[in-house]
């Protein structure tokens, strides 16, 4: 599902990322820890091709993303990765459903196709009878839930996460661990977690860490 060859980022004459080489097969979960500064969310950046690596090769589902440009790049990232991060970056004027909706406009999906989809996805993660809740009206949990869902809308075959848990407490932490094992089960999906969480670390099927720009 993943393949990066010799990845190298420098900013200025700091090599953030120093020849890194991964693969990562369909339904995997894969974790990245390491200490901060060590490249994580860079690379994570990278896979989701909201950075640009300055050599390398990267293959996403069998498309060399590295050779798509602009609005075909955005398009491609838009249909095959979804992103959760450790602030949910929930639009806070919408609502649950809307925030979720907001993919698939993007994807052309017309209101009652993602509207429909939407409520799905939260259906599936318990938050239906939320749907219609702002933000400041959720916990901290239901957000990250809220987040998941969206980043499921266009059904991704990789779902890149970023902290997810870095924000919530421990049992809602625990629930959402283990949220990403029952989507896998569920969807097949991808999962790339870069995490401090070492309980969920460890759950991955691979840790992989990274040290100095590389991966030990």
């Amino acid at each position: 599902m993943i393949e990066a060859k010799h990845i190298r980022k420098l900013y200025g004459s700091l090599e953030v990322l120093k020849d890194i080489n991964l693969e990562v097969a369909a339904g995997e979960i894969i974790s990245i820890v390491g200490a901060s500064g060590a490249g994580k969310t860079t690379l994570l950046q990278i896979l989701g091709t909201l950075d640009s690596a300055n050599s390398g090769e990267l293959w996403i589902n069998g498309t060399d993303v590295l050779k798509l440009k602009n609005n075909k790049l955005a398009h491609f990232r838009n249909k095959h990765i979804g992103f959760v991060f450790q602030f949910h970056q929930l639009l806070p004027e919408f609502t649950a459903l809307e925030n979720v909706c907001i993919p698939a406009y993007i994807a052309g999906l017309s209101r009652k196709e993602a509207e429909l989809r939407a409520k799905e996805q939260l259906e599936f993660l318990g938050l239906l009878e939320r749907a219609e809740h702002k933000p400041s009206e959720l916990s901290g949990g239901e957000q990250q839930r809220v987040a998941v869902a969206r980043a499921l809308m266009n059904r991704p075959s990789v779902v890149l996460a970023d902290e997810p848990s870095g924000n919530l407490d421990s049992e809602n932490a625990k629930d959402l661990h283990n949220l990403f094992f029952h989507l896998r089960e569920h969807y097949n999906q991808t999962f790339v977690i870069v995490t401090h969480n070492q309980e969920l670390a460890n759950m991955a099927d691979r840790k992989l860490v990274i040290k100095d720009g590389m991966i030990e």
